[in-house]
């Protein structure tokens, strides 16, 4: 009874064909938890009264059918809403008589998407429909695993060019040996001159004290 009532009330503007509804977009892509807003857009006069407005939107899905938005002679009926959009649906009033129908569909699910079409009937203008499409996915908020960072932190590397123990320098060690050898046979050599005058002075020394001895042994000559 709640889907007959409107077609019942649409059924007799219908041959109009003056009363243009468009749609603000053809399609619709959202995650799921988003907020989105849907628009569609119609012909209407200046004069055109909110009690003269009345729209029936539906969305279709592979499985059924939901009722998303009533407004009957520009007052809502919740009564006719489906469950599974109340309290989710807000519309726009002040723009509806300018000729924009705006629903705002909060806390978007996966099973959300499907055809949205909704119906407007101006009296005395019209009615028509259009239909867009919203597709809904699930939502990608996920904790990546961390890569390891290249640039930064990185594992110190051995420094090649300082703190390298030091090679034995074969060069300056030969030099220092040879000097060191150097040193000792000018020592060796000033030791021998040293032992030779030794001997030298020890040798004069004896001989000096053999002549000596034998004057006193002789006793004075006597000259005549």
């Amino acid at each position: 009874m709640i889907f007959l009532t409107p077609l019942l009330l649409f059924l007799p503007s219908c041959v109009s064909g003056t009363f243009v509804v468009n749609v603000a977009q053809t399609s619709y892509q959202a995650e799921e938890n988003q907020d989105i807003t849907l628009e569609w857009t119609f012909s209407s006069r200046t004069d055109t009264s909110l009690r003269s407005i009345s729209t029936f939107c539906q969305l279709f899905t592979e499985t059924r059918r939901y009722v998303l938005f009533h407004l009957h002679q520009g007052i809502e009926s919740p009564e006719s809403q489906d469950p599974e959009f109340a309290g989710r649906v807000q519309w726009d009033k002040d723009v509806l008589t300018e000729g924009r129908l705006t629903l705002h569909v909060s806390r978007l699910r996966t099973n959300d998407s499907g055809f949205y079409v909704c119906d407007i009937l101006v009296r005395p203008d019209g009615s028509n429909s259009r239909r867009c499409w919203l597709n809904v996915t699930a939502a990608t908020h996920w904790n990546k695993p961390e890569t390891p960072n290249t640039g930064r932190n990185k594992p110190e590397t051995p420094n090649t060019g300082r703190n390298k123990p030091e090679t034995p320098n074969t060069g300056r060690r030969g030099r220092i040996g040879l000097y060191s050898a150097l040193a000792l046979v000018v020592l060796l050599a000033l030791c021998g001159c040293v032992l030779l005058n030794f001997r030298r002075q020890a040798a004069s020394q004896e001989g000096s004290d053999s002549g000596t001895g034998n004057s006193s042994a002789g006793g004075p000559t006597e000259t005549l």
